[in-house]
């Protein structure tokens, strides 16, 4: 009877500790049509996730350059940092989609000759295809985007391009895109097949000044409605951009939190924000 006891025991035990951790599945894949490939994705769904029909707000977490989808994974301890602010009251349960932005070709946005759509297959594609298969609120409320220098960039010209997508936005040490127009032109036009008017409009697309300044009244309203969480540490090699953009949101008048910190471009860095940027977002799918 007592060896019964002890087994139940620790089965009860074995049940508990299962529950309070989420899950990763590390790859997982979508096939996109736009990028005529299966793409590649990981997951955390948080703890309880199995247990209820509950859906849940979403984060997706970029990585950056030189990285792939499990960067977030192997590197940024998502699934024991997540675990541990959810657990702690700091963050609520929620679902963390990690795609691939680095197979084919490297980077978050549409080619500018238009043969590699990354950010169409993003928003057509990549979300309709989570929030069909996992339990995910689809409203705008419910959702966010973080990640790390390239995706830091791709962080911030996702909200820019759709503000009308977001809760929240936490660039960490973002990539910031180009701020001289002429120095992007002189590095553009050694690729064939490009007019002066395509590197331009692409310039402008991927601008933040101007982006903000040719947004209709409307667009400006839904990213000044974002929050923002803009962090980059005082070494880092991208500071000086993450600088800037704090300046152009400042006169802009777009609200917005911007931490600069002791730390580089580095993984002790994004793990260290790691918590806060969850915090944040999951304060961004709270009723006010």
């Amino acid at each position: 009877m007592k060896h019964l006891l002890l087994l139940a025991g620790l089965f009860i035990i074995s049940q508990t500790s299962t529950a309070q951790h989420g899950i990763v599945f590390e790859t997982r894949t979508v096939k996109s049509e736009i990028l005529k490939a299966e793409r590649k994705y990981s997951i955390y769904l948080p703890p309880g996730y199995n247990d209820t029909d509950r859906s849940y707000p979403v984060l997706y977490l970029l990585h950056g350059a030189g990285d792939d989808h499990t960067g977030w994974v192997q590197f940024g301890q998502v699934q024991h940092i997540a675990d541990k602010v959810i657990a702690s009251g700091s963050a609520g349960p929620m679902i963390i989609v990690m795609p691939d932005a680095n197979t084919g070709k490297r980077g978050y946005f549409n080619d500018i000759k238009g043969d590699f759509n990354y950010e169409d297959f993003f928003f057509k594609e990549l979300i309709p295809h989570v929030e069909k298969i996992y339990r995910v609120r689809s409203e705008r409320r419910y959702r966010a985007v973080a990640g790390l220098s390239m995706g830091g960039g791709g962080t911030v010209f996702y909200s820019l391009h759709r503000p009308d997508m977001f809760a929240a936005a936490a660039p960490l040490s973002a990539a910031t895109g180009n701020w001289d127009p002429e120095q992007y032109k002189e590095r553009m036009k050694n690729q064939d097949g490009l007019s002066d008017s395509a590197i331009e409009q692409y310039y402008k697309r991927h601008s933040i000044e101007e982006i903000i300044s040719n947004a209709s009244e409307e667009d400006l309203k839904q990213i000044k409605s974002i929050r923002w969480y803009i962090s980059c540490g005082d070494d880092d090699f991208l500071y000086e951009g993450n600088a800037r953009m704090h300046i152009a949101f400042k006169k802009n008048e777009i609200p917005h939190e911007y931490r600069v910190k002791d730390g580089a471009h580095t993984w002790t860095y994004w793990r260290m924000e790691l918590p806060l940027v969850l915090e944040f977002v999951s304060k961004s799918f709270m009723q006010h």
